[in-house]
């Protein structure tokens, strides 16, 4: 038994998450574990909010609100979101509310000097006069000096993707107030990237076997990777450590270099809960581990060569990520997602109309895995009505309502003398049978919703092949074999569900008569002739319902 510790991207505290976040970082981390814990492996999934940096210190002032009491409301909304969705996490933490995080992340800071991977510099960085702060290059906008993009940010540009140097941007405009900053002389920290990549970074980069959309951007970028400031000029983050601050004051850590601390000591405050405080070694700092991070591509650079360079310069054994399988950007209607310019939806009154199951399956079928793809309400309506309700609906609905009328109610048995025979018209004759946990260890979270489908296709094909409503006439004990074998079909398919469907598989297990959670009958091997049928036969049905009721185009 393997041991996993999946991450995902810690949402900013400062405002609500959308289905571009869902489908680039939550929902495929979600999908991943349930199929680990099926398959009976040792996983646990931390996230929560990020809720330091400058972005959120204005908009809570904005709100006239308390810092600690802003990301609070904001870690309750989002958590919401992925509760109606049925994304389940073992701790659902916050930086702010951690109660180790303070520690951890200063712990980080003492590590890292102490073996010479920080340097003190003195620098200018623009300074906002109205707004009496220092910018942070988020708050920044300009022109880029690579390719021309007008809407750079201080750190990034979208347009290229070239790591921005702030004092470059032509016509820097502050995006609290839309002035023009001034360039003032402060003292920061650095993160010694160069020193990092000489020592550890390119050569571990070179052997990691990333997606190809991760690999290329990283490659490009350790090419030419800066040293990278961690402390900024204000008050609400993760002070420095007094006893490294060398007179300073009014100086906190960097956000994205408390954030991915936080998968630590978020993984570190559960076991502590759970009464087993030392525990949390066992994931972070033990070489059986298998770190997988769950991002969208903007965040790429961090978890990628920040992180592990953060890891590696602290020297205590960390484990550095054998995965990070980061998707591209998912769309609304063609549009990027926007909650400021109000491009999006509001997600709980989304859920009042639409099912949240149908939802899930939705953004794996249309995930923006290697290129940028779009969530379509139209498509989501078709992806029910004639892909769900079609396959896997049609077969459940005709398979139990058949035996309903026709065998007293009850799941019929197989005869053995019928069993090789409809073996292999089942899994031979009827279209190629494929596991879709294979396509989800590779994170191909399409191919695997693709695969339950062809598997559910593959059925009704075996149903119109032995022709059961014909048999009943000329041969009802081989009529029996054939629902008996096409239920038993069904408790796959219900099994296969789960991990992307929880909610509608356990609907399915339950019509099939059965008893329990159908996760706790675990992942079903390949199925083989004489080897795959599981159920418990002869077991009264329930009242048969669509499982997928048809959504009015209209």
């Amino acid at each position: 038994m393997a041991r996993y510790l999946v991450t995902s991207a810690l949402p900013y505290a400062n405002g609500p998450i959308h289905f571009g976040h869902v489908a680039g970082a939550y929902l495929p981390a979600d999908v991943f574990v349930r199929t680990l814990r099926m398959q009976g492996e040792d996983v646990v999934y931390v996230c929560g909010t990020d809720d330091y940096g400058l972005a959120i210190t204005v908009a809570a002032e904005k709100a006239g609100r308390d810092f600690g009491e802003y990301v609070a409301q904001w870690n309750a909304e989002i958590k919401g979101t992925f509760d109606r969705l049925d994304i389940q996490f073992d701790i659902f933490s916050g930086t702010s509310r951690c109660p180790v995080h303070v520690d951890m992340t200063q712990q980080f800071f003492r590590y890292l000097g102490d073996n010479g991977y920080l340097e003190r510099h003195e620098s200018d960085q623009f300074y906002c006069s109205v707004d009496a702060l220092f910018l942070a290059d988020r708050y920044l906008s300009g022109t880029c000096y690579e390719c021309g993009h007008e809407n750079a940010r201080g750190d990034e540009c979208p347009a290229c993707g070239t790591w921005i140097d702030a004092l470059r941007l032509e016509s820097p405009t502050c995006r609290i107030c839309g002035g023009a900053p001034e360039v003032r002389s402060t003292r920061h920290w650095y993160l010694d990237l160069p020193s990092l990549r000489h020592d550890f970074l390119a050569d571990w980069v070179s052997k990691q076997s990333w997606k190809p959309n991760v690999g290329e951007f990283v490659t490009n970028m350790l090419d030419e990777v800066p040293q990278r400031a961690i402390t900024r000029d204000m008050s609400w983050g993760v002070p420095l450590p007094e006893d490294r601050a060398d007179g300073e004051t009014g100086k906190v850590l960097y956000v994205w270099f408390d954030a991915p601390i936080g998968y630590i000591s978020f993984t570190r405050e559960y076991f502590e809960s759970r009464g087993e405080p030392e525990a949390w070694r066992d994931y972070w700092q033990n070489e059986d581990t298998r770190l997988v991070h769950f991002i969208g591509k903007d965040n790429i650079p961090f978890h990628c060569i920040v992180f592990p360079g953060m890891l590696y310069g602290a020297k205590r054994d960390w484990v550095f990520p054998a995965a990070v399988p980061a998707n591209e950007f998912y769309r609304l209607e063609g549009e990027k997602f926007s909650t400021s310019e109000g491009h999006t939806f509001d997600t709980e009154a989304f859920f009042e109309e639409y099912d949240r199951d149908v939802t899930r399956f939705h953004i794996l079928w249309t995930a923006p895995e290697t290129s940028d793809s779009d969530f379509r309400i139209q498509q989501l309506v078709e992806v029910n009505n004639g892909i769900l309700a079609d396959t896997i609906g049609n077969l459940a609905t005709r398979v139990l309502r058949f035996a309903a009328r026709n065998f007293e109610g009850r799941l019929p048995s197989l005869s053995p003398e019928h069993e090789a025979e409809l073996d292999v018209l089942l899994l031979e004759q009827c279209g190629a049978i494929a596991d879709p946990a294979a396509e989800i260890h590779r994170y191909r979270f399409r191919a695997a919703a693709q695969q339950l489908i062809a598997n559910a296709r593959a059925a009704n094909e075996f149903l119109e092949k032995a022709a059961p409503w014909q048999l009943r006439k000329t041969d009802p004990e081989k009529a029996a074999s054939v629902l008996a074998t096409a239920a038993d079909w069904l408790g796959l398919l219900s099994r296969w569900m789960a991990p992307m469907m929880p909610g509608k598989a356990q609907a399915l297990w339950e019509m099939l008569g059965q008893d329990g959670a159908v996760t706790d009958r675990g992942w079903p091997e390949r199925p083989t002739p004489g080897n795959w049928r599981a159920l418990e036969p002869e077991r009264p049905l329930p009242e048969i319902v669509p499982l997928f009721p048809k959504i009015e185009t209209e």
